[in-house]
C-alpha cells in the first residue's frame, strides 16, 4: 500500500506532499522505527563483513521469515514469532557452521524457506500479510512494535559495548584469540544471536528479501573506506541510517515502494565507499612507483651510492687514485 493512498491525497508537488506526509502519525512512527533499525543494523554490519558472514546472515533473515509466517498461521504475534525463528537460525546456523559454513547455511536455508512456503500457503487470511513479510510493511509499525523494536536496539547496542574487544579479537585471529583464553564459540553463538535479533525486526520493516541492504551493505562500505573498527562501526551506523529514514522519506511523496529507495541509497553509498577506495588505492601505487623509482634512481651507477666513481658519503677514491 502506497502512502498516497493510506492518506488520500497526492498534489503533484513533491516538498509539499512530503511535509504533509511527515505530519502524520504513522509516518513518524515509520521514521522512528527505521531511525532505530539503522542504529542497530550498523552496530554489527561491520563485524558481519568482517567475519565474512555475509550468507549466513543474509540467510537468518530469510529463516526470519519462517518463524514470521508459522506465527501468522497460528495466531500468535508475527513480531515474536520472528524474534524466535531468527534467533534460533541463527544460533543453529553458528553452532553447525564452524568448519563448513556455506554448504550447512545452504542446508538449513533450503529447508528453512520450504517450511515458510508451507506456512504462508495454509495461512487463511489475507494474502498481503503474508507477502508483506517478503517485501516489508514499514508503514504498518505500530506502537507495540516500535517498543519492541526500540527495546531490541537498547539490548543490541548495549551487547555490542560490552563485548566489543573479545568480539573483535576473535574477529581477527581467532586462533590466537582461543589460545589466550577468549571463548570464540560462545562469542559466535552470542553474536549470531544477535544477527538474529536484528534480522527478526529487520524482516518486518524491510522484508526478507531486502534486508541485506541494511544488515550487510552499510558495513561492506564502511570496510572499504577504514581500517579502524570503531570508525567503520560508526560509518555503518550512519550509512544504515542515511539508507533507511532516506529512502523512506523519499518514497512519501511519490508512493512508491520504500524499499527501491533504500536499496538504491546503500546502493549508492556503496558505490561511493568503493570508488573512494579505489582513488586511495591507485594513489598508493603511483606512490609506491615514485618511490622504487626514486631508490633506483639513487643506488644506479653515477648517482653516488655505492658507485667508485662517484662521490658518495664515504667514498674518499677520489682523492686516492691509487685505491
Amino acid at each position: 500500500m502506497t502512502w498516497a493512498a493510506e492518506v488520500n491525497f497526492h498534489s503533484g508537488n513533491w516538498w509539499a506532499d512530503t511535509q504533509a506526509l511527515l505530519g502524520v502519525d504513522f509516518v513518524q512512527h515509520a521514521i522512528l522505527a527505521a531511525l532505530l533499525l539503522g542504529v542497530v543494523s550498523g552496530a554489527i554490519a561491520p563485524l558481519i563483513v568482517m567475519r565474512q558472514m555475509s550468507f549466513a546472515a543474509h540467510s537468518t533473515g530469510e529463516l526470519a521469515l519462517m518463524g514470521a509466517a508459522a506465527a501468522l498461521l497460528f495466531g500468535v504475534g508475527v513480531s515474536w514469532g520472528a524474534l524466535v525463528g531468527a534467533v534460533l537460525a541463527a544460533v543453529v546456523l553458528a553452532a553447525l557452521g564452524m568448519k563448513e559454513q556455506d554448504s550447512i547455511v545452504a542446508v538449513v536455508l533450503s529447508f528453512g524457506m520450504g517450511l515458510s512456503v508451507l506456512f504462508i500457503y495454509l495461512y487463511p487470511g489475507r494474502s498481503s500479510a503474508a507477502f508483506s513479510l517478503l517485501t516489508g510493511q514499514i508503514v504498518g509499525v505500530s506502537g507495540a512494535s516500535l517498543g519492541i523494536l526500540a527495546g531490541l536496539t537498547v539490548l543490541v547496542v548495549v551487547v555490542m559495548v560490552l563485548l566489543w574487544r573479545p568480539l573483535l579479537f576473535a574477529t581477527v585471529d581467532p586462533v590466537l584469540a582461543a589460545a589466550s583464553g577468549v571463548r570464540v564459540r560462545a562469542l559466535s553463538l552470542v553474536f549470531a544471536a544477535l544477527i538474529g535479533v536484528v534480522a527478526s525486526q529487520g524482516v518486518q520493516i524491510v522484508g526478507a528479501l531486502l534486508l541485506i541492504a541494511l544488515l550487510i551493505t552499510p558495513g561492506a562500505a564502511a570496510v572499504k573506506v577504514t581500517a579502524n573498527p570503531v570508525v567503520a562501526v560508526v560509518l555503518s551506523g550512519v550509512f544504515s541510517v542515511v539508507a533507511a529514514v532516506g529512502g523512506l522519506v523519499l518514497s512519501l511523496a511519490p508512493g512508491l515502494p520504500v524499499s527501491v529507495f533504500v536499496t538504491t541509497l546503500s546502493f549508492v553509498i556503496y558505490l561511493a565507499c568503493r570508488g573512494i577506495a579505489w582513488a586511495r588505492g591507485r594513489r598508493l601505487s603511483a606512490d609506491a612507483v615514485r618511490a622504487r623509482e626514486y631508490g633506483g634512481a639513487v643506488g644506479a651507477p653515477g648517482n653516488g651510492a655505492g658507485d667508485g666513481d662517484g662521490a658518495g658519503i664515504g667514498d674518499d677514491s677520489h682523492c686516492h687514485p691509487e685505491r
